[in-house]
């Protein structure tokens, strides 16, 4: 879409109340555009006042503002992502790309109820953002038509990126807190935060610069360990530390305890966007690392090797879908399908320490489906298994050994000198 398909309607704009949101917010009322301004409260840790956003966003020109309470729908689907160890390449919690879908949703939900077709958003065109408003979009309300000033001649012939910006909103005193000398970018949720941009593009800064928002970096955490606790029924959290929780008083908690211990704070990847290029992120999950932890030391327990591979398989290929934008397509479902038996094992209490960015293991106990035997497993003289039991089986696999080398396929095997 263009500028001249929305000039004199009404259309929602999926508003964080930062640097775009004001900019895009006020470039539209100027240009004939009435903005709804829709907000998910999903636990911003950078915010302390959620209604703030609306007031700012009123401030910049917008008609009305909403803001929508989607903490708890995020930190069920958070639960999920858990149980899966869905951390794309290797190193980040898809706080943000889970975010952006149950953001989208709700957003969509309250355009439904308010007879808005047209939704707007500030990401830029180079970032995974914009996919995964556009796919939620069209795979849950393809009526409704999206609008991206970033993908807009008219935007852009004002606008070059956020220097542009800042003095834009400056001349015209709108509310923002981003500036010419600050060198990166922040998003944040309940899951954890985002850094991007400015200094961090430049792969000869260490990322140590940055002012860790749920946290401490590892090397200013304490000197002394901590022990965090949890109960896990039906693949859920009950109990942290003792006491009753739900899923979003469990990802709290845990981002407390983890992040004055320096876990999951600063994780520095350069990784693989959507659109083809690469990007250097650096994130702050400490409760999902820490959680995560527990949850991958109980399912230690609990996986055979076949079910553990086919396991890993399902956690890599869910990262990349939520990290692409495709939660709620076909694919996601099956994934989510697949893991419900593991969900139904997935009971337990598990101990950990956490000491300088380390999630330690301690202890397990009522892990009722459990694999693991100390019996089974021991080398004392203690159980059923008998040593010599192994002669066959080994026989067994000596067959197809022995063929390998038969037929040339082991490198010519040992020669002497």
């Amino acid at each position: 879409m263009k500028l001249a398909d929305i000039r004199g309607k009404r259309i929602a704009l999926a508003a964080s109340g930062g640097l775009d949101s004001c900019t895009v917010t006020r470039w539209l009322a100027d240009q004939g555009v009435e903005v709804v301004s829709i907000t998910a409260d999903i636990g911003q840790p950078d915010e302390d006042d959620i209604e703030d956003i609306g007031r700012r966003m009123l401030a910049c020109g917008a008609v009305d503002s909403v803001i929508l309470d989607l903490k708890s729908d995020l930190a069920e689907e958070a639960i999920t992502m858990l149980l899966a160890n869905a951390v794309y390449e290797g190193g980040y919690w898809n706080t943000t790309g889970l975010a952006r879908h149950v953001t989208a949703q709700g957003i969509l939900e309250e355009m439904q109820v308010r007879d808005i077709d047209v939704l707007a958003h500030g990401a830029t065109g180079r970032g995974n953002d914009q996919v995964r408003f556009q796919l939620v979009a069209n795979m849950l309300s393809p009526a409704v038509k999206v609008y991206a000033p970033w993908r807009d001649d008219a935007f852009l012939e004002h606008f070059g990126g956020r220097r542009e910006m800042i003095a834009y909103c400056q001349a015209r005193n709108l509310p923002i807190t981003a500036t010419q000398e600050k060198p990166y970018s922040t998003d944040a949720n309940l899951l954890g935060l985002t850094h991007e941009a400015g200094k961090l593009e430049y792969l000869d800064v260490a990322a140590d610069f940055i002012e860790p928002g749920m946290g401490v970096f590892p090397k200013d955490a304490p000197d002394r360990p901590e022990t965090f606790s949890v109960t896990l029924e039906a693949g859920r959290p009950v109990l942290v530390n003792g006491e009753p929780v739900d899923a979003v008083s469990a990802i709290a908690t845990a981002n407390d305890v983890a992040g004055r211990h320096g876990v999951g704070i600063g994780i520095h990847t350069v990784e693989n966007r959507f659109v083809g290029i690469k990007s250097r992120g650096v994130y702050e999950s400490p409760g999902l690392a820490l959680l995560g932890a527990c949850y991958q030391y109980l399912l230690q327990q609990v996986l055979d090797r076949r079910s553990r591979r086919f396991y890993d398989s399902l956690s890599s290929v869910l990262a990349e879908q939520i990290y692409q934008g495709y939660y709620f397509d076909l694919s996601s479902q099956m994934i989510r399908g697949a893991l419900s038996p593991v969900r139904k094992l997935a009971e337990g209490s598990l101990t950990v320490s956490v000491y300088k960015g380390s999630v330690t293991y301690q202890s397990s106990g009522a892990v009722a489906h459990s694999l693991y035997s100390s019996e089974l497993s021991s080398m004392e003289a203690i159980g059923d298994y008998d040593h010599r039991d192994s002669e066959g089986f080994l026989n067994v696999l000596s067959v197809g050994a022995k063929a390998l080398n038969a037929s040339r396929q082991v490198n010519e095997g040992l020669t002497k000198n």
